[in-house]
């Protein structure tokens, strides 16, 4: 049995983790290492495991959320819809836990030039982009602070490239500390990475964090072994307000079998004083 790489974190420290969970793909065969059958028990383990206090899933389609509630258990709230028109399809949910946080008021935005629009798409991505953002009050410290899940396009550099500075303006805007989490399709540093980095309101928790519990592997190693060096394209930024305490990227696997084609990114932190609204 392995130990969680971090597990339950004690106030004020929060643990966060971005997790792309691979979306199920219905015509595998039995037994299939993408298979969300195999998978899904995998899924649930780790995140019983770790107990983030806040968790960004990507790639996430409505049958796979009860694996990822069966692993965070019944003191947790998630918070997201589908991508589509129609509120369907796939999905970037938060989950927190309600022990630690308070939802005061979230939003699902397009990754578009209209945002409000559900469904649409303007930058060059064929299929919809999102971002879930959403404002939390600490429990412990009453400290409020913004977090955004997101998940960038896969082939068009242009739209990463607007989705950034997007996500930029978000947190410039909200005018609290922030999270911004997610796959970003791209690795760190690339033109994406600089502009949401660039201006020192974001900074990664990778490199910002006091200690690194983990080696710098690639989070996409797609069922392969781990590869130290290979491309970060998962990453945990942060605004100065935080102290980042540690971080690691997990490459836990059970019987040699991973639970997603991604490796989770996690960190731990802790909002400081005089930070808030």
């Amino acid at each position: 049995m392995s130990p969680p790489l971090i597990g339950p974190v004690a106030a004020p420290e929060q643990h966060i983790m971005t997790f792309n969970i691979r979306r199920s793909m219905p015509h595998l065969l039995p037994g299939n290492r993408d298979s969300w059958a195999v998978r899904a028990p995998l899924v649930t383990r780790l995140l019983g495991d770790e107990q983030p206090t806040l968790l960004g899933v990507q790639e996430a389609l409505p049958g796979q959320l009860n694996a990822v509630g069966a692993g965070l258990g019944s003191d947790y709230a998630g918070i997201g819809r589908g991508r589509n028109a129609d509120g369907l399809g796939e999905q970037c949910p938060l989950f927190y836990d309600r022990r630690r946080l308070v939802l005061i008021e979230w939003a699902q935005l397009a990754l578009s030039g209209t945002p409000a629009v559900p469904g649409s798409t303007s930058w060059g991505n064929r299929i919809p982009r999102i971002a879930v953002r959403a404002l939390f009050s600490d429990l412990t410290t009453g400290k409020e602070f913004v977090v955004i899940n997101t998940h960038l396009d896969h082939l068009s550099r242009r739209s990463r490239l607007y989705s950034a500075d997007f996500l930029r303006n978000c947190v410039r805007d909200s005018q609290f500390p922030a999270v911004v989490m997610g796959d970003f399709n791209i690795d760190a540093p690339s033109g994406p990475y600089d502009i949401l980095t660039g201006s020192g309101a974001l900074r990664d928790s990778w490199t910002a964090a006091n200690r690194q519990l983990t080696e710098q592997w690639g989070t996409f190693p797609h069922y392969r072994r781990p590869q130290w060096g290979a491309k970060r394209i998962d990453w945990i930024l942060t605004s100065p307000h935080f102290s980042v305490l540690r971080a690691g990227i997990n490459v836990t696997r059970y019987g040699g079998s991973w639970p997603s084609d991604h490796a989770p990114v996690q960190a731990v932190m802790t909002l400081g004083v005089g930070a808030g609204a």
